[in-house]
């Protein structure tokens, strides 16, 4: 008899595999650091950031049949090595006083080994929880967005007493073995498995299951309107919340007068509703479903853009920001199970390597608009307005993307109807043909 996985355990080797790569998201505690001991810019350390996060959803694209075809234990290890090469070789490039090596290292290799490892787990994960997509996927993306949270006071501290190079090392190492860990129990389910209680739930009548709408190949998949909407909804969630992360400290200061340390305080607690969305949101779409999760992202990030300009209160402004953080979030946990949703489990990890393109052109667009729009104007204030037109954008694709789906099931309904229908008068009639043979 053939053992089954436990699924909460594979659920935590996903988690130890993005609680790993999420660490990058600590990059900022580095860089005045090297900087004071090596002499790089600060321009040259952060480009080495930018790289990672640009290559990062490149990787996740083009990798995306590779995990499909490999599975994820093979994946997972590769992005292990490449990921722990790439911190530890970072340490070699500020030992040996590289920045060219720095780039490769913990830009290059750090790059490709974050994309393949944040989509090596998720679609394993959806088959595993057919019950509970949203859930799963946002446990694992939770511990994406954690990584910087534990990672940047570790850090912090080793660099304070063993050096730069040493932190990189011991981290390199230690982000290596929680990879490899993960990575050797992670395993796909068998074809069609459904958890015990879901079983006899379905079987008694208790639980009806919502099938995908369509089971599709990844080159199926961007033929097809449906995809091309989620991914314009996606790019425009990234680059509000990217923007706003990436200004929120002195937007703060200017818009509402808020202290610098408020606004360090601030930035610290977007931290947490970042990855509190990501669970909260997922966890939520397992009721109202995804469609309506991604309507209510851009009706709360339109209240919320529309309303900045116009207070001076520092509290509702932090509410309105870690509001547009957490759907920045939530946008990321969902986005696996509604792959799932609209086309099938069979080349998930392809599709959502696609989709995750918006992770590095919204990460690239986000902060871009911002910083042009504050040189040009020399306010954040018009920035609001700007975003106001795009999340108005987005919201009615929304909208538009859940109609699609609601004529498409009620299209097959109505096929499925049609056919319950006719396979009565089949039957008849093959009985009929048999009774007259038998006369003969």
């Amino acid at each position: 008899m053939k053992v089954t996985k436990n699924r909460w355990l594979i659920a935590l080797s996903a988690i130890s595999i993005h609680l790993s790569i999420g660490a990058a998201y600590a990059y900022s505690v580095y860089t005045n650091p090297i900087r004071d001991t090596v002499g790089w810019s600060t321009t040259g350390i952060t480009l080495s950031f930018t790289i990672m996060m640009a290559l990062a959803g490149i990787a996740a694209a083009f990798f995306g049949p590779f995990v499909e075809r490999n599975g994820p234990r093979k994946s997972a290890m590769i992005a292990a090595i490449l990921f722990g090469l790439g911190q530890a070789g970072a340490g070699v490039a500020v030992a040996v006083d590289s920045l060219l090596l720095f780039l490769l290292t913990y830009g290059f290799a750090s790059g490709l080994g974050m994309g393949i490892g944040y989509i090596a787990p998720v679609s394993t994960l959806v088959k595993w929880f057919p019950d509970r997509r949203g859930l799963a996927t946002g446990m694992a993306v939770l511990g994406f967005g954690a990584g910087a949270l534990i990672t940047a006071p570790v850090a912090a501290s080793l660099m304070g007493s063993i050096g730069i190079s040493m932190t990189f090392y011991i981290l390199g190492i230690s982000y290596f073995i929680l990879m490899v860990i993960g990575a050797s129990y992670i395993a796909r389910p068998p074809e069609g498995w459904m958890p015990e209680g879901m079983e006899k739930a379905i079987a008694s009548g208790k639980k009806t299951v919502k099938k995908d709408l369509s089971q599709l190949t990844a080159r199926e998949a961007v033929r097809t309107r449906r995809f091309w909407m989620l991914w314009s909804m996606m790019l425009i969630n990234v680059t509000a919340g990217i923007m706003m992360i990436s200004v929120a400290s002195p937007m703060a200061q200017e818009v509402v007068g808020l202290s610098a340390a408020g606004a360090a305080t601030m930035v610290g607690i977007m931290g947490i509703f970042n990855g509190g969305g990501r669970l909260g949101w997922a966890a939520i779409s397992d009721y109202v479903g995804r469609p309506t999760v991604f309507i209510t992202f851009f009706l709360l990030q339109l209240i919320a853009f529309i309303t900045i300009p116009n207070i001076t209160n520092i509290l509702l402004f932090q509410a309105l920001v870690f509001i547009v953080v957490s759907c920045y979030g939530g946008g990321f946990s969902n986005l696996p199970a509604f792959i799932g949703d609209l086309f099938g489990t069979k080349q998930l990890g392809a599709i959502h390597g696609y989709l995750l393109t918006t992770w590095s052109l919204g990460g690239i667009l986000g902060p871009l608009l911002v910083s042009q729009i504050r040189e040009v104007t020399n306010s954040y204030i018009p920035v609001f307005y700007v975003f106001t037109g795009l999340i108005t954008v987005a919201f009615l694709l929304s909208i538009f993307l859940q109609l699609d789906i609601k004529k498409i099931e009620k299209e097959k309904e109505e096929t499925w109807g049609q056919t319950e229908t006719a396979r009565p008068k089949a039957i008849n009639k093959k009985v009929v043909h048999s009774v007259q043979y038998n006369e003969r």
